[in-house]
This record gives structure tokens, C-alpha cells and sequence, in this order.
């Protein structure tokens, strides 16, 4: 088989895999747009059991609630939201449901990612990814619900106080607050996979652990940078906030680490002085 035969089929399965992802995710996302959760009580033994049973409702549907809990969780009180533009809402709806849509399809997603690209890694590197599958979707998970149900509230009580300091009215577009949120509660999600990412590097032979304590410094710069991106404010705040616990989780990676690679190292002296 010629490259060209070779990259058409890598091509072809690529296609074949993003197929079967928006089969599943597009009407997910759909739904999200689609339908309300109404409430629902079952009494069972003589116990309540509260439930949820989607209800079609294309204007008030779960994106729609999702956002009123948003509201009222995140912000302080006596804050106005306004809609500036006129599908501003409409955008905050599917900005809402395509997040929402990842955070659900993601395990298939990973699934499908997954199947694409076992067959051509080697033995290590698969059980590698099978050992940090779990604790990479665990951190991902504790990151953001860290950011949505306590960094981002505290972010905004703090910035609306500066607002009371000087007199202004507290007032911010519905679409800035979204995405604000959206993106400010994503970014702990993807910074707490840090250790995670400099433990398989290290763990597939690619960084040494001696070289992420060597390179502190630039990890800093880095996640100030990182924090800096990822923020769409100017206040200089949330980039702090966003570049203080990436870098302690940078020095956790690096110490979990240099942990393995001192085990590992040790079976390997053990091992030659059996052969020896």
C-alpha cells in the first residue's frame, strides 16, 4: 500500500469517526433546544421520588433553564442582564447547549477518539491511556464544577464590588455573561488535566521529570499567558486566579512524576543486578 493509499485510509476512518460523533451529539444538541425538564414527583413505597421528563417547548427549553440557574447562582443580587442585541439571546441558547453538548457526548466522544487510535499505539502507550483515562475525566469533571459552583461566582461578587466602589450601576450584557462564565468554568476543567498531561509525558519518555522542575519558570510565564487568554476580561483578576492553580498542578505533575520515574529507575537497577 503507496502514503497516498495509507493517508486516504486514515482519511476515511477519520470521516467514519466524526460521522458516528455528530450522529450522537447532533441530536443531543437538538434536544437541549428542543425541550424542557418539567418536574415530576413519584411516590414509591410511600417515598417521593422527584424526577424530570422532557416536555417539548422550543423557548423555554433546557438551555433556557440552565441559564436562569446560571443567573441566579453566579451573580450577585441587584445585577441587571440586559440583551443588547436582538439574538442575543438566541446566541446564548446555543453557546449554552454546545457546551452542555460536549460535557454529555463526551464520554462517547472519547470513546470514538479512543477506538481511532489504539490500533496504532504500542502496548505501553495503551495501557498508559487506559490507566489515565479515568483520572483525566475525573479531574476534568472536578475542575469544572470547581469553577462553576465556586471560582466564578467568587470572580464575579469581587469584580461587581469594584462596580459598587464606584458608584456605577451593575450591569452587564447577557451575551458577556455567558460566555464569561462559560469560558471561565471550561478553562479549570482543561487546567486540572495538567498533571495529567505532564505525568504521561514523563511517563512515555518524552519530557524527564528533572526537566519540568528545571522549567519552572517558563511553566509560570505560561500560565499567566494561559490565564490571560482564556479570560476575556481585562482586569488582570481572573488571570490569576485561573494562573495560580495551574501552576501548583504543574508542580504536582512534575512531583508525581519524578516519583515514577525514581520506581522506575529502581526496578531497573534491581532488574540488572538479577541478570547480573
Amino acid at each position: 500500500m503507496g502514503d497516498l493509499d495509507r493517508l486516504l485510509s486514515v482519511l476515511g476512518e477519520v470521516r467514519h469517526r466524526v460521522v458516528r460523533i455528530a450522529l450522537v451529539l447532533g441530536p443531543l444538541f437538538g434536544s437541549l433546544l428542543l425541550f424542557e425538564l418539567r418536574p415530576l414527583t413519584l411516590s414509591v413505597l410511600g417515598v417521593s421520588v422527584p424526577l424530570a421528563v422532557p416536555w417539548p417547548s422550543p423557548f423555554y427549553n433546557v438551555t433556557a433553564q440552565l441559564f436562569r440557574a446560571m443567573r441566579q447562582w453566579m451573580l450577585p443580587s441587584g445585577v441587571t442582564l440586559l440583551n443588547v442585541g436582538v439574538g442575543d439571546s438566541i446566541v446564548v441558547q446555543m453557546e449554552i447547549g454546545l457546551l452542555l453538548t460536549l460535557i454529555l457526548g463526551m464520554p462517547w466522544i472519547v470513546h470514538e477518539t479512543g477506538a481511532f487510535l489504539v490500533p496504532a499505539l504500542r502496548r505501553n502507550e495503551r495501557a498508559l491511556l487506559r490507566q489515565v483515562g479515568l483520572p483525566a475525566t475525573a479531574l476534568f469533571a472536578v475542575g469544572t464544577a470547581i469553577g462553576v459552583f465556586f471560582l466564578t461566582p467568587f470572580t464575579f461578587r469581587l469584580l461587581f464590588r469594584y462596580v459598587a466602589a464606584m458608584g456605577l450601576s451593575p450591569v452587564l450584557g447577557v451575551q458577556n455573561f455567558v460566555t464569561f462564565a462559560l469560558l471561565y468554568s471550561l478553562a479549570f476543567g482543561v487546567v486540572f488535566e495538567l498533571p495529567v498531561f505532564v505525568y504521561a509525558l514523563t511517563r512515555l519518555g518524552v519530557v524527564s521529570a528533572s526537566a519540568w522542575r528545571r522549567h519552572w519558570r517558563a511553566a509560570v510565564l505560561g500560565s499567566l499567558v494561559f490565564g490571560m487568554i482564556v479570560t476575556p476580561d481585562n482586569s488582570g483578576i481572573t488571570m490569576l486566579l485561573i494562573a495560580a492553580p495551574m501552576i501548583g498542578l504543574y508542580l504536582g505533575g512534575a512531583y508525581f512524576a519524578g516519583r515514577w520515574e525514581a520506581r522506575a529507575t529502581e526496578r531497573r537497577r534491581v532488574a540488572g543486578v538479577g541478570v547480573g
